[in-house]
């Protein structure tokens, strides 16, 4: 009997040890993710922070990457605050009403030349004096981005004035960059990044605005044959990493600093430093597919900085009415980038 008692005890001990050595998760988040799985972003970003939160927490908060999307791109930012995934990501300009209205910081020309630089002081200046968080209603904000600077990327025709756009069919990804191309005669369309290709090689569109990482990622190279450069950027798209605010209060304070920890501007330099890794990759593929690229014209930039400067302007006014200074924002964010305008 009591070698049986003291078996079972020391069976007991074991198991406990080993029970004790092993981290179990609490919490299990699910990312819906509506990017290629293969995308630099997914793989250079995504991937790596869901892994640096299980190893932050300890194991008791892991996320599961979805490798297909519960929803449209569109729809990610709702899904998110609705709790039909616990975390996503995407871009503020493919909801279109206006409650991302002071994210419109991040889409407007002349911002920075890379993507790390970008992303830093889009998250410093967007969370910061224009209150980001308020604009995300239903979600905890753990991640705010840019990617490379844009450019305008065709199959036509060299641009060097307004008229040489003029007419041009130019895919855009919504926001800023829509109305500007607007304005300087293309015809712009709406589609997600996934489409292009085929629209591209159909004829449906004669070009994108993209920064270069597109023409890998994307496989555009054979279907373009010139991109226009603007210093610091023709535009940009400003990108969101949202969790479900329900989910978020139900982990613990001390997971909740972890996490916080390796987000925010830990995130934006992590999925910057993606970006910039992918538009090396997309320069390459320009060159090789033999895509002629040019800078714009001291001409054609002095025109797209004057509309800018009246888009900006109307950003600014507007939300001026909830106290926010768009203009001290503006030149707060360039000066983190370095660019002169």
């Amino acid at each position: 009997m009591f070698q049986g008692i003291q078996k079972l005890a020391a069976t007991t001990a074991v198991l406990t040890g080993l029970f004790a050595g092993t981290a179990f998760a609490e919490t299990e988040l699910v990312m819906s993710s509506w990017l290629p799985p293969r995308h630099p972003i997914v793989v250079g970003a995504m991937k790596p922070w869901a892994k640096q939160i299980e190893e932050v927490t300890e194991g008791r908060v892991t996320v599961r990457i979805l490798a297909r999307p519960l929803g449209a791109p569109p729809a990610h930012y709702d899904m998110a605050a609705e709790g039909v995934a616990d975390i996503t990501y995407g871009l503020h300009s493919f909801t279109t009403d206006e409650r991302f209205q002071r994210s419109r910081i991040g889409q407007f020309s002349f911002l920075g030349d890379d993507a790390v630089s970008g992303s830093v002081a889009f998250w410093n200046v967007y969370s910061g004096m224009l209150d980001a968080q308020a604009e995300h209603k239903g979600t905890k904000v753990l991640g705010l981005f840019v990617h490379g600077p844009g450019m305008l990327h065709n199959n036509t025709r060299k641009i060097e004035t307004k008229e040489d756009i003029a007419g041009l069919k130019i895919r855009t990804p919504g926001g800023y960059i829509a109305d500007l191309m607007g304005e300087l005669g293309a015809s712009t369309l709406f589609m997600s990044s996934g489409e292009v290709y085929e629209k591209l090689s159909r004829g449906v569109i004669d070009g994108v605005t993209f920064p270069y990482d597109a023409i890998a990622a994307f496989n555009l190279g054979g279907d373009l044959t010139n991109t226009t450069k603007v210093p610091g950027g023709l535009y940009n798209t400003t990108w969101f990493l949202v969790m479900n605010e329900g989910k978020w209060n139900e982990i613990s304070a001390e997971d909740q600093a972890a996490i916080e920890s390796i987000s925010g501007k830990a995130f934006a330099e992590l999925v910057g430093t993606a970006w910039n890794g992918a538009d090396e990759k997309g320069l390459a593929a320009a060159n090789e597919a033999g895509i002629q690229i040019d800078e714009a014209p001291e001409a054609l930039v002095a025109t797209i900085a004057e509309l800018a400067a009246g888009y900006e302007k109307a950003w600014s006014d507007a939300i001026a009415a909830d106290g926010f200074d768009g203009a001290a924002a503006l030149t707060a964010l360039r000066a983190e980038t370095g660019v002169e305008y």
